[in-house]
């Protein structure tokens, strides 16, 4: 298994679309969490990150410019209980509804599928957080495309107990740039995360991601024993 230096893992893919990475600090007393997005379009660029209640949803950050909401408009970030839910997309409400009445994060995902955005057919992401013990476990999922063929939707869910300090799990909706937009493949990714406090991670997120495309940044760092967090938002529109 490769382990990928954070910065070399954002910094050398030019769009990666929108992500999320999770793990667990190096001292082993926070989970991490950050999600970004990109966007190549003036539509999908007039957005910024806004805090709503324990989470975030997106807006426009020009009404006037916003053309479609379909996409683009969501809360990538909501908390149940003792679980805190990052997607790419509205499935966060299907995962928070559906756990809300007892079914699992994979039972509520088999309810959804990719994004209708032909011919990418986006892929939908999805990460959440289980605090337990004073410890954590978390899994991720991905929705995609049979290779940009939307008659089969391929379905992958990685589970992560026990993780290890300093290492975390990216996963990200597009393997690269092109045209139509090629999906991730395989497992997520392996991150060593640097000795950092919330403030200095957030900076290196955002300093590595492509300055032409990158959008917005959420992190957050959850104090396992107390479940008590933080939170950072980074916008390009200010």
């Amino acid at each position: 298994m490769v382990n990928y230096d954070l910065k070399i893992a954002l910094s050398e893919n030019a769009y990666p679309g929108r992500g999320i990475i999770i793990g667990k600090s190096n001292d082993g007393e926070n989970a991490v969490i950050a999600y970004f997005i990109m966007g190549r379009s003036e539509n999908s660029r007039n957005r910024v990150f806004v805090t709503d209640g324990n989470g975030i949803r997106t807006q426009a950050f020009d009404e006037s410019k916003m053309t479609d909401p379909h996409l683009i408009i969501y809360a990538p970030v909501r908390v149940l209980g003792n679980k805190t839910i990052v997607t790419n997309g509205d499935q966060t409400d299907t995962i928070y509804e559906l756990m809300d009445r007892q079914m699992t994060f994979e039972q509520a995902l088999r309810t959804r599928e990719f994004e209708d955005d032909a011919p990418n057919f986006t892929p939908r992401i999805s990460g959440i957080v289980r605090l337990e013990d004073g410890d954590m476990n978390y899994a991720m999922s991905i929705l995609k495309s049979a290779d940009g063929d939307p008659t089969s939707c391929q379905r992958y869910t990685f589970a992560y107990n026990n993780p290890l300090n300093g290492k975390a799990k990216f996963i990200h909706t597009y393997k690269c740039d092109g045209n139509p937009l090629p999906s991730f493949e395989g497992e997520p990714k392996t991150i060593e995360l640097p000795d950092a406090d919330i403030d200095t991670f957030t900076d290196i997120v955002w300093n590595n991601l492509n300055e032409d495309n990158k959008v917005s940044l959420f992190v957050r760092y959850i104090n396992l024993k107390t479940g008590e967090f933080e939170s950072r938002i980074i916008n390009k529109n200010k």
